[in-house]
């Protein structure tokens, strides 16, 4: 995975607020939240939330889908695991190399 898009999708979860709307999100399951769950969980007015959920969908690690008139959000599990892939890939093995000298 590309060093730069592992690095936006780590900005917009070091933000308080869209940690815990990814959080929320994700331990929602598949299925998603509505929005107007995830607003009224959080307590996060409409239009700050709106805000946040379009930096977490451009970073590609949350989609949306609309049944009739409510709009859900849906974690890309896919993508999280790549960017946990990414960090954990090359653990221990500046130290397995050095035990080898």
């Amino acid at each position: 995975m590309d060093i730069e898009i592992v690095a936006k999708a780590l900005k917009e979860l070091g933000h308080t607020t869209r940690l815990a709307i990814f959080k929320s999100v994700v331990r929602a399951g598949y299925q998603g939240i509505a929005v107007g769950g995830l607003q009224e969980k959080l307590g996060i007015p409409g239009s700050t939330l709106s805000h946040h959920i379009s930096s977490l969908s451009s970073a590609g690690l949350l989609s949306q889908r609309r049944e009739g008139r409510t709009l859900f959000c849906v974690a890309e599990y896919d993508k999280l695991q790549a960017v946990i892939g990414f960090l954990q890939d090359e653990c221990c093995l500046d130290e397995q190399a050095s035990d080898d000298m």
